[in-house]
């Protein structure tokens, strides 16, 4: 499996914008979950966590985006980090057959801090980062 980015959606309601992803990863679940979920996988294709807490109502802080809090905590599955000023970024996986993963995606935000490609391009770095993890 090579990994694709096969859908991405935004849509806007009121200040708030949601984008959604569903990205098929080249690896099981076991092996994404460590990328999304600590400092150094979230360093490797995404930004720097400079506090990760990994439980529900830990504290979280990306560089770039702020800090907050984990909101939803489900381990292998379900990682969302909430962050002060409005954003809330959501991981989760789904088994994709014997040996691959589905992200479903999504980043909940005000204004236009975001955007649909910044999002593939990351994503295309975090297949490429799953390709290489032995």
């Amino acid at each position: 499996m090579t990994g694709s980015i096969e859908q991405g959606a935004s849509q806007i309601h009121g200040n708030t914008r949601l984008l959604t992803f569903l990205v098929r990863l080249p690896g099981p679940m076991e092996r994404v979950w460590p990328e999304l979920t600590t400092p150094e996988g979230l360093a490797r294709w995404f930004t720097a966590a400079d506090e990760l807490e990994p439980r529900l109502g830990g504290a979280v802080g990306l560089r770039g985006l702020g800090s907050g809090r984990i909101t939803a905590w489900d381990v292998d599955r379900i990682a969302e980090y909430t962050l002060e000023g409005g954003d809330r970024i959501r991981f989760h996986l789904e088994r994709d057959g014997t040996d691959g993963t589905v992200l479903r995606f999504t980043h909940e935000f005000l204004g236009e801090t975001e955007s649909e490609p910044s999002w593939r391009v990351r994503f295309e770095r975090l297949i490429e980062v799953i390709h290489s993890v032995p």
